[in-house]
C-alpha cells in the first residue's frame, strides 16, 4: 500500500501565494508519476499539474503559469509552488500517485486551501 500526506493548505489573501506538499510512504515504485488536482465546490476534480520520475513536467490549464510542480525523490516528497491567488483557486487540493501496471493510483485526504478576497 501507499499512504499520501498533503500539508502546507491553509487560509490566504487574494495574491499571496502557498507552498503545498505530499509526502509518500509505503510499497512506492521509484518509476511512478506524481501530480496535484484540484476540486472546487460543486466542480469535478481537475487536473493542477504533473511529474514524472525524470522530472518531466506537464500542467492543466487553470492555473498554469501560476505554480510550479517539483518533487524531491530522496524525500519522497512532491511540491506545489502556488502564486497571485485568486478566490476562484479556492478548492481541496489532492495529491495523487501512479505507478506500476494499470498503474495502480493513490490519492491522499486533500488540503484545502481557502482564497479571501
Amino acid at each position: 500500500q501507499v499512504q499520501l500526506v498533503e500539508s502546507g493548505g491553509g487560509l490566504v489573501q487574494a495574491g499571496g501565494s502557498l507552498r503545498l506538499s505530499c509526502t509518500a510512504s509505503g510499497s512506492i515504485n521509484r518509476l511512478n508519476t506524481m501530480a496535484w488536482y484540484y476540486q472546487a465546490p460543486g466542480k469535478e476534480r481537475e487536473l493542477v499539474a504533473s511529474i514524472t520520475h525524470t522530472g518531466r513536467t506537464d500542467y492543466g490549464t487553470s492555473l498554469k503559469g501560476r505554480v510550479t510542480i517539483s518533487r524531491d525523490n530522496t524525500k519522497k516528497t512532491m511540491f506545489l509552488d502556488m502564486i497571485n491567488l485568486t478566490p476562484e483557486d479556492t478548492a481541496v487540493y489532492y495529491c495523487r500517485l501512479a505507478q506500476g501496471i494499470g498503474p495502480q493510483v493513490y490519492w491522499g485526504q486533500g488540503t484545502q486551501v481557502t482564497v479571501s478576497s
